[in-house]
């Protein structure tokens, strides 16, 4: 998943857990916790394997001035 559609969970969690506040709907508000918690995860999953991405690229560039 991309990182907007990762910003735009983490804005309707937002939206939705200051809604769930305003109006005192605390099952909305939960939900709003529980998307910005799942697109922290999802951002942080991303981070990783482009990390993991990176570090295979320069072994492969390493690799390659080796030859």
């Amino acid at each position: 998943m991309g990182s907007l559609s990762n910003k735009t969970q983490e804005l309707g969690g937002k939206a939705k857990q200051k809604a769930g506040a305003l109006t005192g709907d605390q099952e909305l508000k939960g939900e709003g916790q529980a998307d910005l918690a799942e697109s922290k995860a999802k951002q942080a999953v991303s981070d990783v394997k482009d990390a993991v991405q990176d570090a295979a690229d320069r072994v492969k560039g390493a690799l390659r001035r080796n030859d």
